[in-house]
């Protein structure tokens, strides 16, 4: 997920305001009418239960109303289609006695809040007379259903333009990626306030545009005050990368709101720092601060990028806490942590907490299950996926492929690749190309890889010879390994990996030249074997291994136990030796 909830959940809620007081204005503003004091008891009442959507009592207080002013009648009006009642504000509207602007204005905006475009505009049209609010009601309505045209027509036929109107029309721009339009009308603006800057600098952020948001962010007016726009330039640093930027405008947010710890948090973990990641939602919840769904996502991807099922299991009772757990998102991202965690079984009871899971949750699910080597499994769910009418994609048969990999099922891996073709109408990606050929070059079938190599319209693919040059590396083929080793060459490859592997299938042949050539290659291009590293988390500590490192305080026990372990392999004909899998003679280790 990139970042991009913020800008678009925090903008509207500050045009909501500015829209709403603008639609009740002339309310605030005018004397109170001469009405009873009971009447103004049962409107205050009504207000406050429709709050808290009790609509029923509301109803109840309005019925039983001896005398009713319009402020009576509006307000049961807006309560109905502010909880999703909006046929009820219908029936209402058609018995009011006296109707006002506000009415009608309320009722544009409860048919926009409820999509119900098309009523919005017959009430626009009918409505007897207009005042700021409802041309700018309206205007807002089909910014948001992107129907600029129908907005920028309303806009020039406007006799009175505000602030809103202007912003309403920048931010329908900025949406659409229409920057220039909404750069130029930003200009023409007589005035501008706080929202109209935000809106549009939070429009260049999501536009991929950042330098000019930094550029307009400087000219900004008060702009250390504005904790909306600096969340929004956070969010823009942390697109671009540029992590540390992003945290000391953060750090320098005086008032910060649990919408600029989401957008702190979401850049830490979209850029690979887990730790900060899960420090910083510490500090929130310290605060008293809720994480959103788009957090508490970003928090179970730093778990599972950390592999740390204590963490994973902390934030899941966060997610609980705050009712995250009902969101797809958030629960695809559990999916994916206790994965990674090795917790398969919570994997699926995280899946099956899910109530309409999409085509993400899916293939998650699945990803989960191939990765853990568990085909039945892998298959079971595919086919629940088709019955609940869910099509799967080539992410699905990509998955599928994985497992056959896991599990040596080589006719099953084509049976799958077939029928991703022929079945489903998915045209095959390198990737499906990739992994079927290493599926075929692990099982041996190294002719058979290549000719689908030669047949497919990806033969300039780095993968697939990548995948070819391993089985044969694996099965010491010297002839297709040193052509598929050339091509890997050939097309640009900066790994270490193909040069070690071609270089490993040279000496198996006792082609010693070949070796200090491979090498003397590897030297030239600059390119260096990057030794490999694995973790584990015990008792709330992780342990790291560097490949060939000897440093960690018990590394005798862990050898010793490494070799007992391959010891038990070898006896049981699984895997190659030990050593085929550790380059342990070039790493000079001494666990021998």
């Amino acid at each position: 997920m990139i970042v991009r909830h913020f800008p678009s959940t925090k903008l509207k809620k500050f045009l909501h305001c500015f829209l709403t007081f603008e639609r009740y204005s002339s309310r605030l503003t005018r004397k109170p009418p001469k009405s009873s004091q009971l009447v103004y008891a049962s409107n205050i009442r009504i207000n406050k239960l429709a709050r808290q959507s009790k609509l029923q009592h509301a109803r109840k207080v309005f019925d039983e109303m001896l005398e009713r002013d319009v402020i009576s009648w509006n307000s049961m009006i807006t309560a109905y289609w502010q909880n999703g009642y909006l046929n009820e504000s219908k029936k209402l509207f058609v018995s009011i006695p006296e109707m006002t602007v506000v009415t009608w204005n309320s009722m544009i905006a409860g048919c926009v809040e409820n999509d119900c475009i098309d009523d919005a505009t017959m009430y626009f049209r009918t409505m007897p007379e207009r005042n700021v609010g409802s041309w700018n009601a309206m205007i807002s309505g089909y910014v948001k259903y992107g129907m600029m045209e129908e907005a920028a027509r309303l806009f020039d036929e406007m006799p009175k333009k505000n602030v809103i109107s202007y912003t309403a029309m920048i931010d329908g721009y900025m949406k659409k990626g229409e920057i220039d339009k909404a750069r130029l009308l930003f200009e023409r603006m007589p005035h501008k306030n706080e929202v109209s800057w935000t809106v549009m600098i939070s429009g260049y952020v999501e536009n991929e545009c950042f330098d000019e948001a930094k550029e307009l962010f400087q000219k900004m007016p008060d702009k250390n005050e504005n904790v909306v726009a600096m969340t929004a330039m956070v969010v823009g640093y942390c697109k671009e990368g540029w992590v540390e930027e992003g945290r000391i405008l953060f750090d320098a947010i005086l008032f910060k709101d649990n919408v600029a710890y989401n957008a702190m948090i979401s850049g830490y973990a979209q850029n690979g720092h887990s730790e900060e990641a899960l420090k910083l939602l510490v500090e929130m919840l310290r605060m008293s601060l809720r994480p959103d769904q788009s957090s508490c996502a970003s928090v179970l991807s730093a778990c599972a990028a950390l592999a740390s099922p204590v963490a994973g299991r902390q934030t899941h009772a966060v997610v609980i806490k705050h009712g995250a757990d009902s969101n797809v998102s958030a629960c695809n991202a559990l999916i994916t942590m206790y994965s990674k965690c090795g917790s398969i079984f919570e994997c699926e009871l995280a899946f099956e907490l899910i109530t309409s899971p999409d085509l993400v949750s899916w293939n998650t699910i699945i990803a989960a299950f191939a990765q853990h080597g568990l085909y039945k499994k892998a298959v079971a769910f595919l086919e629940r996926m088709v019955l609940r009418g869910c099509e799967p994609d080539g992410i699905t048969f990509l998955s599928l492929l994985s497992v056959c990999a896991h599990a040596g099922l080589v006719s099953q891996s084509v049976s799958w690749f077939d029928s991703m073709m022929k079945n489903y109408n998915i045209t095959p990606r390198p990737e499906h190309y990739a992994c079927l050929i290493d599926i075929l070059g692990r099982a041996g079938q190294l002719d058979k890889a290549y000719n689908i190599i030669q047949e497919s319209p990806f033969q300039t693919d780095l993968a697939a010879w990548g995948a070819l040059l391993a089985g044969c590396r694996a099965h010491s083929n010297v002839e297709l390994g040193q052509l598929a080793g050339t091509r890997v060459m050939e097309l640009g490859g900066d790994s270490s990996g193909p040069y070690i592997m071609l270089s490993n299938i040279y000496a198996e042949a006792g082609m010693w030249g070949e070796v200090t050539r491979v090498r003397g290659l590897m030297k030239e291009h600059g390119i260096r074997k990057q030794p490999a590293y694995s973790w584990t988390e015990i008792e709330n500590k992780v342990h790291y291994f560097l490949g060939g490192d000897i440093s960690h305080p018990r590394i005798r026990e862990i050898h010793t136990t490494l070799k007992q372990m391959n010891l038990q392999m070898k006896f049981q004909e699984k895997v190659l030796d030990f050593t085929d899998f550790y380059f342990l003679d070039e790493l000079n280790c001494t666990c021998k």
